[in-house]
């Protein structure tokens, strides 16, 4: 028997309303700050990747779905969001365009990694990038409608850890206090920190396992050795932070995983600890579009991961909206009620009125209960005496009472019932 593959998952239909209720409260908050829908194609040239991920990161290294295809070019699925986001702003010339660009997009995300809760190595992603502009309020702006957005989706208990790790200019310095730091401690690194400090040191900050997280919390600090401009955009970033009323704590040990960020980077974090309690999080990126061949244009951008929204969702209770279903699920008994119970599904389809119609082939009592477990309201019974006489058994499935209507007559009496529903 097929399953699906190891780190992927079906999205069964229970789970449906969790999807559809995320994505409508993301694309409302999207709105309200005044992003635009931007899909880019689940594939790119694997150079993409390499040049803007950084070549010596984790996801390059270990985590990429790379193949050659049919014409000789080597492609990778997706293995994350904002860097597809600027080839477009690149070969579209969104630089042209009034500054910032403000985007967001759905995306599956592929990465080759140990499935864990809440992580899949398919994965979805609601992100958004501000591209144009290096004001330290467009930050705080896309920290903000972070912040709102868990707040339209109803989650509780959650915190801002807020970073700055620098600049080309001030940051070299910096990675070599930590490399200094870190140096005096080999023996205690784990394998992968032992690899990271000549080829990423920065990522030492990020490990989870136990020895290198207590080192960590003595580790130089990035804000300690930020120049004078990092200094004072990172010091109007929390101004600003504090004039919207959001609360934030500053997190040394923040760094994220991408080598293309610069000076913010932020997580939001539910009560929940461990490596996988994070719900979302982003920073500023200001060499990408660069790096990709545009000219300098600073960016700035978040992303949370779908499946960790359901997870944090489902963890806390927050209920959300059914699906709407069929109004009406129409019984039907005998070969000549079957053939009128089919055409009158479809002449209710058509008038706007949810139709399932019933197993035939079971009994008049099977095909109620189906009715009930799919939860309608109303219930329409047709026999073979029914067809002769041109009526409708129409039972109210709450109430458990029914009445013979005329078929003529049939739509207006479910649209009163309906009223009546909306009434109680």
């Amino acid at each position: 028997m097929y399953k699906a593959p190891r780190g992927a998952a079906d999205i069964l239909p229970e789970d449906q309303p969790y999807w559809i209720y995320t994505q409508q409260c993301a694309e409302r908050v999207s709105c309200l700050f005044g992003y635009q829908r931007l899909d880019t194609p689940t594939f790119e040239d694997a150079g993409l990747f390499i040049r803007s991920v950084g070549a010596g990161t984790d996801i390059v290294e270990k985590e990429m779905y790379s193949f050659e295809d049919r014409g000789g070019n080597t492609v990778t699925l997706r293995p994350e969001g904002t860097a597809p986001v600027c080839r477009a702003y690149l070969e579209h010339g969104m630089h042209n365009l009034p500054q910032p660009v403000r985007l967001y997009y759905f995306a599956p995300l592929f990465r080759y990694e140990r499935p864990q809760a809440g992580r899949y190595r398919e994965h979805h992603q609601f992100g958004y990038e501000a591209l144009g502009d290096a004001d330290p309020a467009v930050d705080a702006e896309v920290i903000e409608m972070a912040w709102r957005l868990y707040q339209e989706l109803g989650l509780k208990d959650l915190s801002l850890q807020l970073n700055s790790i620098g600049c080309l200019a001030c940051r070299p310095a910096y990675l070599s206090r930590l490399k200094e730091y870190y140096g005096g401690h080999t023996a205690r690194l784990c394998r992968d920190c032992t690899a990271r400090l000549e080829r990423n040191a920065l990522r030492l900050l990020d490990c989870k396992t136990e020895g290198c997280l207590r080192m960590g919390e003595s580790a130089p600090r990035s804000v300690d050795h930020l120049c004078v401009e990092c200094k004072a955009h990172f010091e109007s970033l929390q101004s600003y932070l504090r004039l919207m009323g959001l609360p934030f704590t500053l997190n040394h040990r923040l760094v994220r995983g991408l080598d293309y960020y610069t000076r913010t980077v932020f997580e939001i974090q539910p009560a929940e600890e461990g490596a996988q309690s994070t719900v979302g999080g982003g920073g500023r990126y200001d060499g990408l579009v660069e790096e990709l061949g545009g000219r300098p244009t600073p960016g700035v951008g978040f992303a949370t991961g779908i499946e960790r929204i359901v997870l944090n969702l489902k963890r806390q209770g927050v209920a959300v909206p059914p699906l709407p279903g069929p109004q009406v699920f129409i019984a039907n008994l005998g070969p000549g009620a079957r053939n009128e119970a089919v055409s009158l599904a479809s002449q209710l389809r058509a008038a706007g009125v949810g139709a399932t119609l019933g197993p035939g082939s079971r009994s008049l009592k099977a095909q109620l209960r189906q009715a009930n477990a799919r939860g309608v309201g109303q219930a329409i019974i047709i026999g073979d005496e029914e067809v002769r006489q041109g009526t409708v058994v129409l039972r109210d499935m709450a109430r458990g009472t029914q009445q013979y209507v005329p078929v003529s007559d049939l739509l207006d009496a479910l649209r009163a019932a309906q009223r009546t529903r909306k009434d109680e």
